[in-house]
């Protein structure tokens, strides 16, 4: 697993809070949006998508795993919290949190941005001490829809930019999907999620297209979900498509 010849290169070891910066040659269909503004833990008006490093700790033995972590934030802006370095970093997974771009660019841009943060981690897995077969997707809300577009449509053309790591597997290994937001299409769409991710008036074909549930095949990565009956933000119904889909196709 060697980066291409023009991907620059990333200081090793990884650090605590290490910045990956996704397209060091420039962002695809960068615009200027203005400043990024932070508050705490959430990001808004992202323009340098990039990865914030969670490697484990010193002492602890790496497991080889690497898991690209999409918070949520209704394509609205993206919050950090959760403390997921908290859970899988004693188990000696290396977590890397994505900050992608939002409603300000829009679609396809946040499943450019997972699929660049796949490819890279993938590319340098040898230097980063891991598994190039060992890279999942973790999101929650609307960001298990940035990671479940990483699970089903990695070879998707509006996922490639013409860079060098586009001949880089984008594919996870698996996914983990928390309280989802996965489909596009009434009724059960979360209204502004989507009208951040696709505009005010999305055509019936790019409503399908991203729909994660519809997008499932037999080549779709191992799922591991989690919804609870109880929630009133996103409907459950979202996991359940999905979790229909994929028994379908026979995936884990």
């Amino acid at each position: 697993a060697v980066g291409p010849t023009s991907d620059p290169a990333i200081p090793t070891p990884l650090t605590t809070g290490q910045i990956i910066p996704l397209w060091p040659e420039g962002v695809p269909g960068w615009k200027d949006i203005g400043p990024e503004t932070i508050n705490g833990t959430t990001y808004t008006n992202i323009s340098n998508p990039r990865l914030i490093v969670y490697p484990p700790k010193p002492g602890t033995p790496s497991s080889g795993t690497a898991i690209i972590y999409c918070p949520g934030g209704g394509y609205i802006h993206v919050n950090t919290g959760g403390g997921i370095q908290g859970i899988f970093n004693p188990l000696g997974v290396t977590v890397f949190t994505l900050l992608y771009r939002c409603q300000e660019f829009g679609a396809p841009a946040p499943l450019q941005d997972v699929l660049r943060a796949v490819r890279l981690v993938r590319a340098h897995a040898a230097e980063f001490g891991l598994n190039p077969g060992h890279i999942g997707v973790l999101g929650g809300s609307a960001g298990s829809h940035v990671a479940g577009s990483a699970g089903t449509l990695y070879d998707d053309p509006l996922g490639k930019t013409g860079s060098p790591l586009d001949n880089v597997s984008g594919r996870p290994d698996f996914m983990i999907l928390i309280f989802s937001v996965l489909s596009m299409e009434d009724p059960n769409a979360s209204a502004a999620s989507r009208k951040a991710l696709l505009g005010a008036n999305p055509t019936p074909e790019m409503m399908e297209h991203f729909s994660i549930e519809k997008q499932v095949t037999p080549n779709t990565p191992p799922a591991f979900l989690i919804h609870t009956q109880q929630d009133t933000t996103v409907k459950l119904e979202n996991e359940l498509q999905l979790y229909m889909a994929l028994r379908k196709n026979n995936v884990p």
